[in-house]
C-alpha cells in the first residue's frame, strides 16, 4: 500500500494542534484524574484530544487503521496489518496532572513495521516537531518553521531521560556503557525531539513503553538524521506483542552500546517478541 506522506503531514499537523487546543480548554476549566485498569492516569483531556484526532485521521487517510491509546484501553483495536497510525493523545499525563508543561500530542504513521512520519505537539508551549523519514524534520515555534537536524556526537555527551521513569538500569547504562555525561530530565516524547534538534546526544529508555508513546518522536528523530535501536542493537520495529517496547536507545545517528545487558527480565520471563 502506497501513501503520499507529504500530503498527510499537513492534516496530521492540524489534527495535533486542534487536539492541543482541546487539552488547553480542559486545563482552563479544571479536570479530575482517573486511573485506568493498568494503573496509569487518564483525564477528560486525553479523551477529548483522541476524539479529535480519530475524526481527522479517518478523513485524511480512511484506508489506514488507527491504533489509539484510549481506544485500546477500551478494548477497541481495529483489524490491521503492518501499516497503521499510532496515536497518543496526551503523552506525559503524569506531568500534565501535576501542572507541568512538557506533555505532548503524538501522531505517528507506521508502514511495514517502521515509523515513517511523526507529529509531536506541545500544547502548553505551542511548539510542534514533525518529520517525514527521507524528507527531513522541522520545528514550528514563534510563528515560523525551521529545519532541525541532529548534531555530531559531542565530546561531552548530553543524555536526556524520563522525569517519571528514570530507573537504576538507565543510570547504570549511562555510567558503564556511555561514560560521564550531562543529564537532562524531560517528560513525554519531547526527549526524542531534543535529540532531533541537536540539543542532546542520547536518550536511553530501559523500561517498557507502549508503541504509541514512541512512534511519532521516533519518526521525527529519524527524519532529522537520528536512530532508535531496540535492546539487541538493531532498529526498533513496531507491531510487537501488546504494542509494547521493552526498551530502546535513541541517538543523533551514532551506534550506541546495546541496552540488553542492562535490562531486567521482562515480566513473565524473556524478551518481548520483536517484529510484526
Amino acid at each position: 500500500m502506497k501513501h503520499d506522506l507529504t500530503r498527510l503531514i499537513e492534516p496530521l499537523t492540524i489534527a495535533a494542534q486542534d487536539a492541543g487546543e482541546a487539552i488547553l480548554q480542559v486545563v482552563a476549566r479544571g479536570f479530575e484524574v482517573e486511573t485506568k485498569r493498568d494503573a496509569s492516569p487518564v483525564t477528560e483531556a486525553d479523551r477529548a484530544a483522541e476524539a479529535i484526532i480519530l475524526k481527522a485521521l479517518s478523513v485524511a487517510a480512511p484506508d489506514i487503521p488507527i491504533i489509539a491509546e484510549e481506544e485500546v484501553a477500551a478494548g477497541r483495536i481495529p483489524a490491521h496489518g503492518s501499516d497503521y497510525f499510532l496515536v497518543d493523545p496526551l503523552d506525559g499525563t503524569r506531568e500534565f496532572a501535576h501542572g507541568g508543561d512538557d506533555y505532548t500530542v503524538n501522531i505517528g504513521l507506521i508502514l511495514g513495521g517502521v515509523p515513517v512520519l511523526g507529529v509531536v505537539y506541545a500544547p502548553a508551549t505551542r511548539r510542534l516537531h514533525r518529520g517525514v523519514v527521507g524528507e527531513g524534520a522541522e520545528l514550528f515555534e514563534a510563528d515560523r518553521w525551521s529545519e532541525i537536524r541532529v548534531r555530531d556526537r559531542a565530546n561531552e555527551v548530553v543524555a536526556v531521560a524520563s522525569k517519571s521513569h528514570l530507573n537504576q538500569a538507565t543510570v547504570d547504562y549511562l555510567a558503564d556503557a556511555v561514560g560521564e555525561c550531562e543529564h537532562v530530565s524531560v517528560g513525554s516524547s519531547l526527549k526524542f525531539c531534543i535529540v532531533a534538534e541537536g540539543t542532546a546526544d542520547i536518550y536511553p529508555r530501559l523500561s517498557p513503553t507502549s508503541e504509541w508513546d514512541t512512534a511519532a518522536g521516533h519518526a521525527v528523530l529519524v527524519a532529522a538524521g537520528g536512530r532508535v535501536d531496540g535492546p539487541d542493537g538493531t532498529p526498533l520495529r513496531y507491531g510487537k506483542t501488546a504494542f509494547l517496547n521493552r526498551g530502546f536507545v535513541a541517538t543523533g545517528g551514532w551506534q550506541a552500546p546495546r541496552i540488553a545487558p542492562f535490562l531486567e527480565p521482562f515480566a513473565g520471563g524473556g524478551d518481548l517478541p520483536q517484529g510484526v
